[in-house]
């Protein structure tokens, strides 16, 4: 029996196991969204500007992207339950402290320290999963860590709104200590760590691949989540952070290519599956986080819906999700080719953001959405456990936790490119909309002057003076104006992403899956679960 093997659960100790897992990856997502309906709320309470309030959110995403990479050397050090034990303690931990800061400051370090202790959630949970089930089972494992991961980012908006709504926000943070004690005790009670790693000492340990490693990943994520906002490269701190992760990228893999015993081990890319897997979980991050970012944003800012309204209209599409991850998982398991199944997921985002493209006008409403929603939540179903399955599925022992890393540092950094390209493009464009629509609008033409002078006459009708009524009239109009260019540029936004989907389904179709030896498995499974 192999290392990896000896690992594999059953009965009731796998359900437990699985249990804290998904636990663990929806605390550390859901913290991820949860504050982005609060920040009002805490820069009033905390004394905060807008742009240092924004560093609640910022400094927790550089802590995730800091510490997944590092994961796997990690749990070698101090043993995947430990660590993985000790990563649930200071998130909990660092919940408590978030919640009751009494400065922007400290709950931007508190925020920070939780990202780092989250980011280890995400992607230990991932490999513990993994490997507690039979390689003929992995598909459905991946479903079941597939729930947190495409459910995750859904939940927080309207868990946090609710919150903000009949409580106050250290709530957001508290609600995770309960949940974090039960998630540590188990932990320590059922799972266990491989021994096919041995520890480094001290003075083995590669210093300068963590310190790189944390410059690199921290500058990119720095320049990703606050480009737009500064007016990316004429800020000189955008312009050398983003020279320091250029730099700091290409030294870190040199670093780690010729030292002895690297934190990260760049060579198991040389699996053709986790090749293909890490960049299509880079644009599957891409699609989910930007997708998931851009209705929200749209609903509130051109509809004027409330944050509550926003994320409740997310809700049907992560239970069709849910509700598709098992169907999924027992597809892989009968052997349907999970390129098949990756390459229809894209198809039917691409449809998506298509039906999205065409329905969105300054007025729709919420039913307008159910059914394009219902099948994103399809198409997430059909890309994440395939393609997941995909990228681990060749791997063996350490290579898991390796491969895992990798494919949750892209899926984290898509997210983060999504965003900030959606944002910069998005603001790009309103400006070429906003221009090409007021050189159509001629005064002269009589049907816009016909239009000035209806809203001109009702305004008077409420008592406003003629010169009054026609100065608010021309605002009204420049109004509609914003407005409509605003409506375009998310058209644009839904028609390019669906562009970039729809590439990728001939691509997908051309990857070769794992031919498994299914039979065999099984019976070895059944035994198995006959011992036990």
């Amino acid at each position: 029996m192999t290392q990896m093997e000896s690992l594999v659960e059953y009965g009731s100790r796998r359900v437990i196991i699985t249990i804290t897992a998904i636990i663990c990856t929806l605390l550390e997502i859901v913290d991820t969204t949860i504050v982005n309906v609060a920040l009002n709320d805490m820069r009033g309470s905390l004394g905060a500007t807008l742009p240092e309030v924004g560093w609640v959110v910022t400094a927790y995403a550089i802590g995730n992207v800091i510490i997944v990479p590092l994961t796997s050397w990690l749990s070698q050090q101090f043993g995947r339950r430990n660590y993985f034990a000790a990563s649930i303690v200071l998130f909990t931990i660092c919940s408590f402290l978030c919640g009751n800061s009494t400065g922007i400051v400290e709950l931007v370090i508190f925020r920070f320290l939780q990202g780092v202790g989250g980011g280890a959630l995400l992607v230990t949970s991932q490999t513990i999963i993994t490997e507690s089930y039979p390689p003929d089972k992995r598909g459905m494992a991946q479903a079941i860590y597939g729930l947190g991961v495409i459910i995750g980012p859904t939940l927080g908006p309207p868990l946090g709104g609710y919150i903000v709504t009949n409580f106050n926000w250290p709530l957001i943070f508290y609600i995770n200590i309960p949940i974090g004690v039960v998630a540590a005790l188990l932990t320590l009670q059922f799972v266990r760590s491989p021994k096919y790693a041995e520890k480094s000492a001290a003075k083995d340990i590669d210093w300068l691949g963590i310190a790189l490693l944390a410059v690199t990943v921290g500058s990119l994520q720095y320049v990703l989540e606050k480009g737009q906002e500064d007016d990316w490269f004429s800020s000189g701190l955008i312009v050398v952070l983003t020279i320091a992760a250029a730099l700091g990228l290409y030294f870190f893999i040199w670093r780690e290519m010729t030292v002895k015993k690297p934190i990260v081990e760049l060579r198991v890319l040389k699996n053709g599956n986790l090749r293909v897997g890490t960049i299509l979980s880079f644009i599957m991050g891409f699609g989910l986080y930007g997708s998931t970012f851009i209705i929200p944003l749209y609903t509130q800012s051109i509809l004027q819906w409330t944050a509550l309204q926003a994320g409740m209209l997310m809700i049907p599409a992560a239970l069709t999700t849910a509700f598709m991850m098992p169907i999924i998982g027992n597809l892989l398991q009968k052997g349907v080719p999970q390129q098949y199944l990756a390459g229809g997921g894209f198809l039917l985002f691409a449809v998506f953001t298509g039906w999205c493209y065409f329905i969105l006008t300054p007025d729709t409403n919420a039913d307008n959405f159910f059914w394009p929603l219902i099948v994103r939540g399809v198409g997430m179903g059909m890309l994440f456990i395939p393609i997941t399955t995909l990228s681990l599925s060749t791997l063996k022992g350490l290579e898991i936790g390796q491969g895992a890393a990798f494919t949750g540092m892209m899926r984290q950094l898509g997210g983060s490119f999504g965003i900030a390209l959606i944002t910069t493009y998005m603001s790009r464009q309103n400006i070429v909309h906003r221009t090409s629509l007021v050189s159509k609008l001629d005064v002269n033409n009589p049907a816009v002057q016909q239009q000035v002078q209806g809203l001109q006459h009702g305004l008077m009708a409420t008592g406003k003076s003629a010169h009054d009524a026609l100065q608010t009239a021309y605002t009204i109009m420049d109004l509609k104006v914003t407005k409509q260019a605003a409506v375009l540029s998310y058209m644009d936004v839904f028609l390019y992403l669906g562009v970039i989907f729809l590439i990728c389904v001939p691509f997908i179709l051309l990857v070769k899956g794992n031919k498994k030896k299914k039979d065999k498995n099984k019976k070895d499974d059944n035994m198995m679960e006959g011992l036990h």
